[in-house]
């Protein structure tokens, strides 16, 4: 297959054998370690100080001998050339082991083995379940029918949900290598960039008898290097990125060498000493000429000169009196100092490791320390930049009730997502509703397990997966959210449950055992701007209903019967204890309201122009004039201990930022939950939905007069700890947004936007930025440390997405998590849980 790039208005074609891409994370190599070592060393002021004055020691005639400044500085850069080629010896095998696995790709109709590294741009690759992918690739086929895969992307975006994609609608019938090896296309993408997000492509299928078929490649079409196969027995793809060109690499930030506030200081300490040092010796070289213009002085009795001295040239003899004085006051510089503290350093990472109080049972490890240089920076830190899934939350939903017309059902046994088989009644607080509630009781149970994208599978058992037992069948529900997992495994302990989507019909069991099927008309599916998702079903009776559910704030103004007060009680009662929230609705069509809505969503589907604006809009038509039929709450459930852990991290003056890839919504539920942000937390929102409505000039200084109209308040209450008397501002901003503020502009404004962007922070008493790619976060990082302030940042994270701010921090902490070791393995301290 032929895969061509495009960038602006030209095409770039590949062949099948382009030139090959390793995956490099390395800083050194075998052959140029000892010189590249030596560089980085030396480029420290005192290693280069000791070094000239070793130097100075075997040239010239001394006082002291060079054994005195060379034996300490060849044991400082031993020692350190030793820590540092350990570290890079161990990238260098995580690399071999990424490079260097068994890929299965098709040559000539049959699979073949080869090495990863050995993969080029045109190959069509079979990726197996659990499985990683070995590159960024077009999905072209699956094992299912309906030619749709499941991927879990927590390596890159720190979501463990499965996320669904979809195979090319003209090759998902290719089902084997002999089918596969005869398919001719040609794909046309963009450029590699670092954006997880976004991708644009089209490929034009060939056939002997017709014209090529073109059709286009999007996101939901694009597998990405990293992520892993989930729930789907197999898979066929084409490769379009590999090596460093696939969007996990360009997110990758190369490794540096990190250098304390400490050591900074004492560089600019030993600049001044140097000075000093340098004017002593100058001084005393002066003086002694001035004392040796009289002969007698100058070759007295007890020390006669030697022929070859008095025939020295003066400018000699001065420079090598010179820079003999230098090395007879070289001890205003100690060298001992130095390897003081560095022996200080290397036993004080000891005490880390040796405490008791952050070892993990559970998992059998402590904590680990990569990097000793930076022990004491970690009592400066002034801002922490922190993930969110894995390590403010442990990422599992659980149902915890549900309000329906104001009556409170509560499922009793639910904990961890375990269901226990022999509960099956519930809870409920207030009075039963009457005969005239049933219906509605009812309508809301099945609203619930049919407003979804749940997809059913039956096994016995699934990895990271939750279960539920239904006549002694063991079922697993997946989901891209794992909110509907937990809502579906809620309404299950209530009596409905769902049991599959097939040819187009959801099934579900009710509480007379009596299996219910509904027609999947129409999906409108969630958005980050609507705030809702609903469905369009048909009932075996001709009924045809619309099911939505969403936030509050975009239901209640839709609905135009129900009991609105009472839910929206109960709802703000939830919200204030953290707990992530969805409202339920419905309405019912005739037959002819719903051929004039299939009419309005088929003619906006099959747009080419604007088609997600007409879809907006048709959506909009849709889901007017709703039935409120209740509310749900659901609790994401955070690690222990890590709201007092925010709140004392607040009191002590740290700034706390979550930098997440997840959406704004369950990332805002969860900055409550864990006490970021209050109760009397005013939210501004610099996100895509706001710039939409205003250009990102007026809302960047909208926001910062806003900010700076309370920022006297917020300094003179800083000193006490926070206070509920003042006006508390938390800021919310999106990755979209943020490429803006960064993006440099052709007037040379970009500047000004991140010095207002900087200033609109610094009057927030907490800052989350949600959607954010991998590099994106090592940007914010970036942002922080230049600022005037020059404050000490600390990053923590538990995925492969957090190593780039994790790398760009002055101090880097990673955990040992379910997300893999790439975190601890590149950050600069190791915990094996964030709870510690």
């Amino acid at each position: 297959m032929v895969v061509q790039r495009r960038k602006a208005e030209h095409y770039h074609e590949f062949s099948v054998m382009p030139t090959v891409k390793y995956h490099e994370t390395i800083q050194y190599t075998f052959w140029n370690f000892i010189p590249k070592n030596l560089f980085e060393q030396f480029r420290r002021i005192a290693n280069f100080y000791f070094l000239i004055i070793f130097l100075v020691q075997l040239i010239i005639d001394t006082p002291t001998s060079p054994i005195t400044s060379g034996l300490p500085l060849f044991f400082v850069i031993t020692v350190t050339a030793i820590k540092q080629g350990y570290e890079d010896w161990l990238r260098h095998k995580a690399d071999n082991a990424m490079n260097q696995y068994s890929v299965h790709v098709i040559q000539h109709g049959k699979l073949v083995r080869k090495q990863s590294r050995k993969l080029r741009v045109g190959d069509i690759v079979l990726v197996k379940e659990d499985e990683v992918f070995p590159c960024d690739m077009i999905l072209l086929s699956t094992s299912r029918e309906d030619g749709t895969c499941f991927v879990t992307t927590a390596s890159l975006d720190g979501e463990s949900s499965h996320k669904t994609y979809f195979s090319v609608q003209d090759t998902k019938a290719f089902h084997n290598e002999q089918e596969m090896d005869t398919l001719h296309a040609t794909i046309e993408c963009e450029q590699p960039q670092p954006d997880l997000y976004k991708f644009v492509g089209r490929i034009n299928i060939y056939s002997k008898t017709e014209d090529p078929n073109a059709r286009p490649l999007g996101s939901e079409n694009l597998l990405l290097r990293g992520a892993t196969l989930k729930n789907t027995e197999r898979i066929f793809g084409v490769a379009i990125y590999t090596g460093m060109e696939t969007k996990m690499a360009l997110n990758y930030q190369s490794k540096s060498q990190k250098r304390s506030a400490v050591e900074k200081s004492m560089n600019a300490f030993l600049i001044v000493y140097l000075c000093i040092l340098i004017s002593k010796a100058l001084i005393n070289t002066v003086l002694k000429y001035v004392w040796q213009s009289e002969a007698s002085r100058d070759e007295p009795w007890y020390n006669p000169k030697t022929d070859s001295e008095r025939q020295r040239n003066l400018f000699i003899r001065g420079l090598t009196d010179f820079l003999a004085f230098m090395v007879l006051f070289n001890y205003i510089i100690p060298v001992s100092m130095y390897v003081t503290v560095e022996m200080q350093k290397f036993f004080g990472s000891y005490f880390l490791t040796w405490d008791e109080e952050m070892f993990d049972e559970t998992t059998g490890e402590g904590p680990l320390v990569n990097t000793s240089d930076l022990n004491e920076e970690l009592g400066q830190v002034e801002y922490i930049f922190t993930d969110k899934t894995g390590t403010l939350t442990e990422n599992n939903m659980e149902f915890i009730e549900c309000c329906i017309e104001g009556h409170v059902y509560i499922p009793h046994v639910i904990c961890n997502g375990q269901i226990l088989p022999d509960c099956m009644g519930i809870d409920m607080i207030d009075s039963s509703p009457g005969s005239g509630g049933k219906e509605r009781e009812e309508l809301f149970f099945r609203a619930l397990c049919l407003c979804h994208t749940v997809q059913v599978k039956d096994e016995d058992h699934a990895d990271g997966e939750r279960k539920s037992s239904q006549s002694g069948k063991s079922s697993v529900y997946i989901s891209s959210s794992p909110d509907e997992v937990a809502l579906v495994e809620g309404i299950q302990r209530l009596g409905y449950t769902f049991l599959r989507l097939k040819d187009n019909y959801m099934e579900i069991c009710n509480r007379e055992n009596d299996i219910e099927r509904f027609e999947l008309l129409q999906v409108l599916t969630f958005d980050s701007v609507r705030r809702r998702m609903s469905v369009i079903v048909k009932s075996v009776s001709g009924d045809v209903y619309l099911f939505c559910k969403g936030a509050d704030s975009s239901i209640f103004p839709r609905v135009r019967e129900g009991k609105v007060d009472q839910v929206r009680a109960r709802v703000e009662r939830n919200a204030v204890e953290g707990l992530r929230t969805l409202c339920v609705a419905y309405k019912r069509f005739s037959q002819e309201d719903y051929e004039a809505v299939e009419k309005l969503l088929r003619s906006a589907q099959l747009a080419l122009q604007d088609r997600e604006k007409k879809l907006a809009e048709a959506y909009e038509q849709v889901e007017q004039n709703l039935i409120l039929l209740g509310a749900t709450a659901v609790e994401d459930r955070l690690q222990e201990k890590a709201a007092d852990t925010i709140e004392a991290l607040q009191k002590a003056g740290i700034k706390v930022w979550v930098l997440t890839g997840d959406k704004m919504e369950t990332a805002a539920a969860t900055c409550y939950a864990c006490k970021l942000f209050r109760r009397n937390t005013q939210l501004l929102e610099l996100t895509t939905k706001k710039i939409e409505e205003q250009s990102l000039h007026d809302v960047l200084f909208e926001l910062s007069k806003t900010v700076l109209r309370f920022s006297e308040s917020l300094t003179r209450d800083n000193f006490s700890g926070f206070s509920t008397d003042f006006q508390d501002y938390g800021l919310i901003i999106d990755g979209a947004t943020l490429s803006l503020i960064m993006k440099p502009r052709e007037d040379g404004s970009s500047t000004n936007y991140r010095e207002v962007f900087l200033e609109i922070c610094r009057n927030c008493s907490a800052v989350l930025c949600c959607r954010m790619a991998p590099l994106q976060k090592a940007q914010i990082v970036k942002l922080i440390k230049a600022s005037r302030e020059r404050p000490i940042t600390l990053a923590i994270g538990d995925g492969a997405n957090d190593v780039s701010m994790i790398l760009e921090a002055h101090v880097g902490i990673g955990v040992i998590g379910k997300e893999g070791r790439q975190a601890a393995r590149n950050s600069d301290y190791a915990i094996p849980n964030s709870s510690i």
